[in-house]
């Protein structure tokens, strides 16, 4: 360790000043020699969890400051194995432009969208599941990620409340292949996990409908009752003829937590499969930004710093900061608030440059609508007064009354200019 370590306090934790090169994995860097935001890290404070982890570091900063409370809390069970196992596949590269593929992910996403509501009012009435169709539509849903992940990214943004629970089903599929294609699954288990995402919920229509689209909190015995939807999914999908194996097991599985304290059975880390991990990481953070009639949904930032409380106890450290990485700093379909008060939607990020992405800027600096226009944060694009436009922070929609209805036409008028 270099003798001309320092020590800091901040808040309640210690933080010891360190030389980059005498960095080892486990460290949990908390501060860098400059502002967070001028480094390409996506995150404030996170554990260097392989030998890329400290070269990225090093590659940015003489030294940084590391929380020795937090050094290891966040060891996860055996993501490194599986992560080693892909790393000879060549990684994913975004194929198509946002501009090229957002008419094909929103016919996708209406469809399938449509298919898997078909399917859970079916399951309602006491119709199984045409497992067949299903997997035609998730192999669909995956080229679609692949292709343009920023398009798909846009498309699960847009959320309705009133169908929340068969586009929540959508939104899993969709963000678990996400997660899927950043720690480089093959096509095959690209397939599989997104069947595993579609599938995970349809328990829930075995609920008694009072329970299930109750407009308010859950009493004890509804929430017993809403507790029982992993056991009634894993049989309905056991009777599925040619169901994945693993889709029944993630259906079971998805409210067990990494410390053994969620539910049905209690199951510790160890016992989850990877499927089980990534999926219950893109529920919760779908369910955590959707707007439900007794809360409003919480912006991406804002349930990103939730869910990083809960790595290593609740949710897989590794496949975390994974999904972490795929969504960015600025996920498209975001709404953020620029620094000189106008506001825009995030449309595409580019992957090595993850804090300067493209804005569809649609409200002035007065909060009125103004004539949409693409500003590029990456081409350093100036405002009216000549100054270089910065993001502010991510904001709810509903915080200025933009409807999904809105951002269409918005992105509409902005695709049109551009043709």
């Amino acid at each position: 360790m270099n003798t001309n370590t320092h020590i800091f306090l901040a808040s309640s934790n210690v933080l010891t000043q360190i030389d980059v090169k005498d960095l080892q994995i486990g460290m949990y860097v908390s501060k860098l020699d400059k502002p967070w935001l001028e480094s390409t890290f996506l995150f404030q404070g996170f554990e260097l969890m392989n030998q890329e982890d400290i070269i990225a570091i090093k590659n940015e900063c003489s030294y940084v400051f590391i929380d020795t409370e937090k050094q290891n809390k966040f060891r996860h069970s055996d993501f490194s194995d599986i992560q080693e196992s892909k790393s000879e596949r060549e990684s994913y590269k975004k194929r198509s432009s946002f501009n090229k593929e957002i008419d094909r992910a929103k016919d996708t996403y209406q469809k399938t969208s449509s298919l898997v509501k078909g399917f859970m009012d079916g399951v309602a009435l006491g119709r199984g599941i045409n497992v067949e169709i299903a997997k035609k539509a998730v192999a669909e849903c995956v080229e679609c990620v692949l292709k343009s992940p920023d398009a798909i990214l846009w498309m699960t943004q847009l959320k309705n409340r009133d169908i929340y629970t068969a586009q929540h089903s959508m939104n899993v599929c969709l963000l678990a292949i996400l997660l899927g294609r950043q720690v480089n699954l093959s096509i095959e288990e690209l397939n599989q996990l997104g069947l595993c995402g579609m599938m995970h919920d349809m328990g829930k229509m075995l609920v008694p409908l009072e329970v299930l689209n109750k407009p308010g909190r859950l009493d004890e015995l509804e929430l017993a009752w809403m507790k029982k939807h992993p056991e009634f999914g894993r049989n309905l999908l056991i009777k599925s003829k040619d169901m994945y194996g693993g889709a029944i097991d993630v259906a079971y599985s998805h409210h067990e937590r990494i410390d053994g304290g969620g539910y049905p059975r209690g199951l510790k880390g160890e016992h989850l499969s990877p499927e089980t991990r990534m999926v219950t990481i893109v529920d919760m953070y779908d369910a955590m930004t959707s707007d439900r009639v007794y809360q409003k949904g919480r912006t991406h930032r804002d349930a990103i710093d939730d869910m990083l409380k809960m790595r290593g106890s609740h949710l897989d450290a590794g496949y975390l900061i994974k999904f972490i990485e795929a969504l960015g700093l600025y996920p498209a379909g975001s709404i953020v608030e620029m620094s000189n008060g106008e506001v825009g939607i995030v449309i595409e990020v580019d992957a090595s440059h993850q804090l300067k992405p493209k804005v569809l800027l649609c409200l002035n600096e007065d909060k009125k609508p103004q004539t949409p226009r693409t500003v590029d944060l990456l081409k350093l694009d100036l405002d009216a007064f000549g100054k270089t436009y910065k993001i502010k922070k991510i904001v709810n929609s509903s915080d200025y009354g933009i409807s999904n209805e809105t951002i269409d036409k918005y992105l509409r008028i902005a695709l049109s200019t551009q043709e």
